[in-house]
């Protein structure tokens, strides 16, 4: 299977998770006051649905592919049609009552009923409104949790790499080179290269290097994460030598007998230090022959490998964290849910604090779309990180739903704290024009963060 493919299969196989718990807070709080949910839908179903499903006289019809459910579905309004639509960009809960993406103010012109939203008291309306964020949260606990207490969690201590790091060019602008060791941001330590560090980097005023044996002080931009974002490079990488870690049949290299373990050092006489050095000086022999010097079993000896156009070797370099010794930190299931709480919460606060950046120019020609989340999940299937990504995305889902904009969750929730404080409740037509504005403004976004994708990936 093509890695498009997988992460294409993994994305649309995490947004059903976190859709159907967002829209099941929704669901639960609604039932637990005594509203009914008319539908309850996994992807949108504009024309026609995949499957519909209704309990009737206590059994499960089921509809398929069709425009409108049965006729007589309607004679059973105090049960939930649960559906699948066709168009995988979110999921609704459609809860009696309630002007939202699914009626309007005219929907609702009958006398008010019991049953229905508008009818409830605020506080639980907010809980019905809020049940969606709240469920995502708690998803995030519990995955981050459950990733802890099965893997627990390993990292590189950035002291442990020799060859220190190597940086983008508005890095080295900013006074850090290629060798650097990060030793601390504003005093404050930096064990591992993470978010967590990285953010504390661009936010701090100085950060203290070891460089060439000494210690040395990098003053930071404060617009250093713009600079950042502008250039699309990145900030920093661990520099690690090239160490063949498997050498691809039919290849050049495997045509001049490399072997797995060979320690790559020079082409052609140059030094390459590090396997960013050995890249780089590599594709200047397309169609050449080279003489490369490695070490084997601790000998130094030489080869000589004809390239073709590619300028390819053939072969796959170890990772930092299979050339150095990493930490291992394993948590009990005690353990684990304290740490995963810990976590999601610190997840929460980074991204709430990152998002500063978005109302930047940089930051926002920086948003992704459909095609920047699927990114973030790898091109071989690795559960640990299936679940890493969905708890992450889960965080992202509950923030981003809370802010105050009509049309999402949170919007409801102003306009709930409004009529709590003012003790007067906002009209339909205003909430339904508000709704109406909310939801241009998300579509917009869709299509820009999306364009985006299209952007970069065209001139990439």
């Amino acid at each position: 299977m093509s890695p498009f493919l997988l992460r294409a299969l993994q994305l649309i196989f995490s947004l059903s998770i976190l859709i159907i718990i967002h829209e099941f807070g929704h669901f639960l709080f609604a039932r637990l006051s005594g509203t009914r949910v008319e539908r309850f839908y996994l992807f949108f179903n504009p024309w026609f649905s995949l499957l519909r499903c209704k309990r009737i006289k206590g059994k499960l019809e089921f509809d398929f592919l069709s425009k409108n459910p049965p006729a007589h579905w309607a004679e059973y309004p105090d049960t939930t049609t649960f559906g699948l639509g066709w168009l995988p960009l979110g999921g609704y809960c459609s809860i009696a009552g309630m002007i939202d993406e699914t009626q309007s103010a005219s929907d609702l012109a009958a006398e008010p009923q019991p049953w229905e939203f508008r009818t409830k008291s605020p506080m639980q309306r907010l809980m019905i409104m809020a049940g969606g964020v709240l469920f995502n949260f708690i998803l995030a606990l519990l995955l981050y949790s459950m990733v802890l207490g099965i893997w627990g969690t390993s990292y590189l201590p950035v002291r442990n790499v020799p060859l220190g790091m190597e940086f983008s060019e508005p890095a080295h602008r900013a006074g850090f080179c290629d060798g650097d060791i990060l030793l601390s941001a504003d005093g404050v330590e930096i064990e591992q290269f993470n978010d967590m560090s990285f953010r504390a980097i661009i936010e701090a005023e100085t950060v203290l290097v070891s460089r060439a044996g000494a210690v040395d002080t990098v003053w930071i931009p404060r617009d250093f994460m713009q600079q950042l974002m502008a250039a699309g490079q990145g900030f920093a990488a661990f520099r690690y030598p090239t160490v063949v870690k498997q050498v691809l049949p039919g290849t050049p290299g495997a045509a001049a007998g490399l072997m797995p373990g060979d320690s790559l050092v020079a082409i052609q006489g140059v030094g390459t230090p590090a396997f960013s050095d050995f890249v780089s000086l590599l594709g200047q022999y397309a169609d050449s022959t080279i003489v490369v010097d490695y070490y084997r079993g601790g000998q130094l000896a030489q080869m000589s490998i004809q390239l073709d156009s590619t300028a390819l070797i053939g072969f796959s370099a170890k990772m930092p964290t299979e050339l150095y010794e990493t930490r291992q930190i394993s948590y009990s299931l005690w353990q684990s849910i304290p740490a995963g709480i810990k976590l999601a919460v610190r997840k929460l606060g980074g991204y709430a604090s990152d998002m500063k950046y978005v109302f930047t120019k940089e930051g926002a020609r920086s948003l992704g779309g459909f095609g920047a989340i699927g990114s973030l999940f790898p091109a071989a299937w690795n559960w640990r990180v299936f679940w890493e990504t969905t708890a992450f995305l889960s965080v992202i889902l509950a923030f981003m739903n809370i802010l105050p904009i009509p049309g999402l969750d949170g919007g409801h929730i102003l306009f709930l704290l409004v009529e709590v404080v003012t003790r007067r409740k906002p009209s339909d037509k205003f909430i339904e024009k508000a709704q109406t504005v909310g939801m241009i403004l998300l579509l917009f976004l869709l299509v820009y963060a999306n364009g985006n994708d299209l952007m970069r990936w065209l001139f990439k």
